[in-house]
Parts: C-alpha cells; structure tokens; sequence
C-alpha cells in the first residue's frame, strides 16, 4: 500500500532529507585518495548523529536468511561494486576511482534516503560520462514526476534514457517508496513501460535511484552476502534522491 503523507509528515521528512544532503556535503569535502572506506563510514556517521538523526542502515536486518545485519553506515561501492559495498579498514580509495555512496537517515520516525556517485581525482573520460550520464537518467525519470503520470512513466523514461546512452540498467534491484520504514510501496524499477502502474498523487515520497552499468547488466553477489558487483568488471555507477510528489513540478528533498 502506497501511503500518502500528511503536512506534518512530510516536515519530518524534509527535516532528515536535510541531514542526508548535509552528510553527503561533507562526504564530498572529505573524500580523497588514500582514505579507507571505514573513514568514510566514520564521518557519514558522526556528521549524522551530530545533526541528530541515526544512520538507519547501520544494523539493517533484510530479513533473508542467511544474509547478515549490514554493519556501517552507508555503503561505499567502488568501480566495478554496483552496490551495497561494506566499509572497512583494509580498502583504500585511489586516484581515478569512482566511488558510489549509499546512505539512509533515521529521524522522529522517518527516513531520507540517497546516493552519489563521487569521481576521485582525475578518472578517465569514459567513467566520468557513465557518472554523468547516471545523474541525468535520475533528471530524466522525474520529469514525469506529477500527478497525472503513472509510476512506469518513470521507470521507462529512466531505462530508455540509460540505453540510449549505450548503458544497462540494474535489473535485480530497484527505488522504492518510503517513509516511517526505509522501504515502503511501490517498488520503482529502473526500466519499465510508460503509462503502466499507479497514479502518482501529492504527497507520495518516493527514493528513485539509477543503478548503471558501463558494460552487461548480469551481476554476481560476492561472499559477504551484501556487495553487488558487475559480472564482466565493467564499471557501475549510482545516483538517487528522495523526492516528493506535490501539486506541480517534484521537490527534491534530499538536495540543499
């Protein structure tokens, strides 16, 4: 059940939206070659806490057995990681690198929920266009964004803006719908057929996220029963915001 939010919910959710911007503000102040993912992990956490949220996917239990509770802060996926990469003391960031962010945030009940993908240095043209390209496919998708369009409006125009560009998009995984859970209704794929699913209504808010990929959309789960990476090696990029359906144009929440 998709729910809609009433004015006093959607202030809460403008209020943690903020904090995730303002994570991903020092995130991208902070980020340089020779730090470690766990660094990372740290600074996203402190700077959460410090603002007075909690770092939700900390502890995140997505009830698969055999899967473990995530144990950081934010994912840190990098080149050829898709998503969901697990911080740790052992993997440096290097010139060059592409490195993906995924964080959620936890306050007063509800949650903001967004991604980055942030190029290191100098990295080569190729991956500096899949990351631009990933950002724009997001641009793309929520133009249809009102109401009076359908969910798979946004869907298709994300998916046929990412295949035009000559990329695939992550099938398995997918956006979704959410508030006072991280994870709530509707699920919203990155491909898809235009004027299929549900009307889009104010007060609807929904984390849509690009999942991009250079090469092959086929992807392999690695040991630790979260990082998703690419199966040919190619790289992979990542670009989400909360958004909220209004009267007219979305409002972006988790942008200052």
């Amino acid at each position: 059940m998709v729910t809609i939010k009433s004015k006093k919910e959607i202030a809460l959710m403008q209020e943690v939206c903020k904090i995730v911007a303002l994570t991903y503000e020092k995130l991208e102040k902070e980020i340089k070659p020779g730090m470690t993912t766990y660094e990372l992990d740290q600074i996203a956490e402190n700077t959460m806490r410090q603002l007075g949220a909690i770092p939700a996917e900390k502890g995140y239990n997505p009830g698969i057995q055999g899967v473990p509770e995530f144990p950081a802060s934010i994912c840190v996926s990098i080149n050829d990681e898709v998503i969901h990469g697990v911080p740790s003391k052992h993997k440096i960031i290097k010139e060059g690198d592409i490195v993906s962010i995924d964080t959620v945030a936890q306050k007063n009940g509800f949650h903001g929920d967004a991604a980055r993908t942030f190029i290191i240095g100098k990295a080569s043209k190729d991956a500096v266009r899949l990351v631009e390209t990933t950002k724009q496919a997001f641009f793309e998708g929520i133009k249809y964004a009102k109401p009076g369009y359908r969910l798979g409006d946004i869907c298709h125009a994300i998916g046929e803006y990412v295949h035009s560009q000559g990329y695939s998009v992550v099938r398995e995984f997918q956006g979704h719908g959410i508030g006072k859970q991280m994870h709530e209704d509707p699920g919203i794929p990155n491909y898809g057929k235009a004027g299929r699913g549900i009307r889009l209504e104010p007060g609807m808010t929904l984390a849509i996220e690009p999942m991009v990929i250079q090469g092959k959309n086929n992807i392999l789960e690695l040991e630790d029963g979260w990082t998703i990476i690419t199966e040919d090696g190619s790289l992979a990029a990542h670009y989400e915001n909360t958004i909220l359906i209004t009267e007219k144009e979305p409002e972006i929440l988790t942008i200052l």
